[in-house]
């Protein structure tokens, strides 16, 4: 029913165009939860029937996911760390875990907010620890765009490529997740050995 639910749903607002896109992925990067997958796989199939442009496909859903994400954000910032002082010791949520929220954020809200994008459940999410960590917008924004940019690609080229084989969509999406997941693994790795090897630098420079 509620599979039924959201494909009428798409259907519907696929009428609008790329409109509907990006209203869809908006819905989708904020606290809803609609798959992503069901709004730009049959639009990249779509595109492959030359009723639609990859380009504005994409565009439409990065800006859409980014609009999505501010609300997230906003939200966070303006109402998360009052709920979170008043409520947070029910939650095991302190001052100190705050601070230390807040000094990762710092130092590494643009590498976590660009992985968090491009895995599933934590990309609508990790918007709400950025915003409670009032992590640079600017920031925030370009990295939320990338990541939104790269995923929005991946699903639509899905659809471009397979069309409406459902099977072989669900057996490709399984793969891309998994080989995604080795790739942020090893790019959380360099990273990490990066940041590792920076304050080895600055240390020697010190003394």
């Amino acid at each position: 029913m509620i599979k039924e639910l959201a494909q009428n749903l798409v259907d519907l607002i696929f009428d609008w165009g790329y409109w509907g896109i990006f209203i869809l992925m908006s819905i989708e990067s904020s606290f809803i939860p609609l798959p992503s997958e069901i709004v730009l796989i049959p639009a990249g199939y779509l595109a492959s029937q030359g009723q639609m442009n990859i380009s504005l496909i994409i565009v439409s859903a990065t800006a859409g996911s980014l609009a999505g994400a501010f609300v997230n954000y906003y939200l966070a910032l303006s109402l998360g760390r009052r709920i979170l002082k008043k409520y947070g010791k029910y939650f095991f949520v302190n001052e100190d875990a705050l601070a230390k929220m807040d000094g990762f954020f710092e130092k590494h809200g643009h590498i976590s907010t660009f992985i968090g994008r491009l895995l599933p459940v934590i990309r609508h999410l990790i918007s709400i620890p950025a915003g409670l960590a009032r992590m640079n917008l600017l920031v925030f924004s370009i990295y939320t765009t990338l990541g939104s940019a790269i995923w929005a690609f991946i699903l639509v080229m899905l659809g471009y490529f397979i069309g409406e084989n459902q099977e072989l969509i669900n057996q490709y999406l399984h793969q891309i997740i998994i080989v995604l997941v080795i790739a942020i693994v090893i790019l959380g790795a360099m990273y990490a050995y990066y940041q590792k090897a920076k304050v080895a630098k600055i240390k020697i420079i010190k003394d």
